[in-house]
This record gives structure tokens, C-alpha cells and sequence, in this order.
């Protein structure tokens, strides 16, 4: 988008708030495509399960391009790091052809590796290292990581644990500079949607009623039939798990329901409890109405990131 000082609009919020369709909508404004943020959605074959909502990437017959879904086999552990990179080189390609990126999704840690810039590298521990900064004082880590790089991010100066890795990570980058593959700064614009507990609650019931209708057990059926063991399924977890359980005799239809429901419930509370910490660590994050048109909710940040 020319002219707005944000390089990107990320949409977060919990399970069943409808940032999907925010995020959908809002890139059919601003020429842009959608980045999804999801840690399962990555799976092939996982559709039901995880959400995916593909229908929602069409408006007015405009099919809206999205990335990062459907990227993986079921069964691959894919991680935090793999998922940075792949966003970067999405990211990039966006850029060069001036399509707008608009990030969408609930997974909290894949959301801050990108908006905190977490290093593309896994750094390994320095025990020997890590007991002598122990002994230190924060104000002393705060004055040791300043001599590496400027504090943006407060959540590295939050305590000493934290000091102690950031630390860690630079001098470890120090050593081994092929190494340092620092994330670009990227400055997005954040909205999260809120959505009323005892809202999101029936709305979380009646998705869970409706995929179970749609045919998500057979979804899993079909992937413990396509060879997947059921401990691959489980690691996964929430409906993967739950079903997985009742596929192997473990709960009733109407057990696995009762726990599932609590248990995605659990999950969009731990969804919230996350991106408020967020806030806390310094995030400004602006708060849209789930309960407002799309069309309002649209043109809301369209007006931010104007301003």
C-alpha cells in the first residue's frame, strides 16, 4: 500500500473470531495476500481439522492468494524456524511484485518470531556461559546486550532468564557470523479482534457441530488409513488427539465431544492470555469488534494504516 508507513497488516485473534475473513477481505481492498500464521494449517490434508476455511479466499468471484497452507506432509514436525524462513521468502516475493502482506492467524509463537524478528537460527545452550550471567545483576545484562545491539524488544530485558538467552544468542552470532542470518525489521500494523467470551463460546459449539458434520472424523480416518501412526495425529493435538482417541476406542462420540468443545474453549482462552502478554512485552496491538461488518471492520484499518 503506497504511502502508509507499515510494511504489513497482521490480523490475530483467538479460534472462531473471524479474522480469517477480516484478513481475506482486507487483502481484496489492498491488492494484496494473505500469509497464513497458523502452525497446523501448514498440513496437507488437515482441512476440517485445522480450520482452513479455503472457501473465505474467494470475494466477488476473486480467488485472494494465500500462502503457507497445505505446505507439509501430515506427520513432519515443522518448526518455528522453518516457518520463518518460508514467511521471509513469501514476504520478499510480495514486495517485489507490490502485492500488500497481510498476516492472519492464532498461533501466538509463529506470530512473535515474525513481529519480534527472533533470529533464524536455532542457538545452541551455553551452560558454562549462562552460569556466569546468572550471577549478574539485569541492569548489568541490560549494559552487556546494549554492547551488541539496540533493545527494541523488552521482552529480552523482561528478567534475567530472558537477558541471559539474549545474550546467548548474540555473542553466539559474534563467533560464528556466516551464522547470524538476522529477520528484517518489518513494521506491521496489528489488529486483533475481539470477541465476546459467551459470543465466542456458541461460536465455538456450533463450528465444532458443524465440522464433526462435515466430515471431519474421516478426515482423520483417512489419514491413519494413508499410514500416519496415532501418536503422529495426537502430537497435533485438540481435534487431532481427541479424534484420534475416539478412532482408537478410547472415548464414546459423546466423550469426545464434551472434551473437545472444553478443550478448543481452553485454547482460545490461552489464545487471548498470549497476545495480552504481548501487549505487556510492548506490542501495540489495536482492538476491533468481531461484532462489526466486515465492511466497517475494513475500512477501519484501512484508515489506520493511512494515518
Amino acid at each position: 500500500m503506497t504511502g502508509s508507513k507499515f510494511d504489513m497488516v497482521t490480523i490475530l485473534g483467538p479460534t472462531a473470531s473471524g479474522k480469517t475473513e477480516l484478513a481475506v477481505n482486507l487483502a481484496y481492498k489492498l491488492n494484496g495476500e494473505v500469509i497464513s500464521a497458523d502452525s497446523r494449517q501448514i498440513y496437507r490434508r488437515m482441512d476440517l481439522g485445522t480450520g482452513k476455511d479455503l472457501t473465505e479466499y474467494r470475494i466477488n468471484g476473486t480467488e485472494i492468494p494465500y500462502h503457507l497452507i497445505d505446505i507439509a506432509e501430515p506427520g513432519y514436525q515443522y518448526n518455528v524456524f522453518e516457518f520463518q524462513r518460508d514467511f521471509l521468502n513469501v514476504y520478499q516475493q510480495l514486495k517485489e511484485k507490490g502485492a500488500f502482506p497481510v498476516m492472519c492467524g492464532g498461533s501466538g509463537m509463529y506470530l512473535e518470531a515474525i513481529l519480534k524478528g527472533y533470529k533464524l537460527i536455532q542457538v545452541p545452550v551455553n551452560e558454562e556461559r549462562r552460569s556466569e550471567l546468572r550471577l549478574l545483576s539485569l541492569e548489568a545484562l541490560k549494559e552487556i546486550l546494549r554492547s551488541y545491539k539496540s533493545i527494541h524488544n523488552t521482552s529480552d530485558i523482561e528478567n534475567v532468564k530472558r537477558a541471559v538467552r539474549a545474550i546467548e544468542i548474540e555473542e553466539y552470532c559474534a563467533i560464528h557470523p556466516e551464522a547470524d542470518l538476522s529477520f528484517p525489521p518489518i513494521n506491521s500494523l496489528i489488529v486483533g479482534v475481539r470477541i465476546e467470551r459467551e459470543v465466542r463460546r456458541r461460536r465455538i459449539t456450533a463450528r465444532l457441530k458443524q465440522r464433526l458434520a462435515d466430515g471431519m472424523i474421516d478426515e482423520v480416518q483417512e489419514l491413519l488409513n494413508g499410514g500416519l501412526h496415532p501418536d503422529d495425529l495426537t502430537y497435533y493435538g485438540l481435534e487431532y488427539k481427541y479424534i484420534t482417541n475416539y478412532l482408537s476406542g478410547f472415548l464414546s462420540y459423546d466423550e469426545l465431544f464434551e472434551a473437545l468443545n472444553i478443550a478448543i474453549h481452553q485454547f482460545a482462552k490461552r489464545q487471548m492470555t498470549w497476545f495480552r502478554k504481548m501487549e505487556r512485552e510492548g506490542f501495540k496491538i489495536r482492538w476491533i469488534d468481531s461484532e462489526l461488518r466486515t465492511e466497517d471492520k475494513t475500512a477501519l484499518i484501512i484508515k489506520w494504516l493511512e494515518g
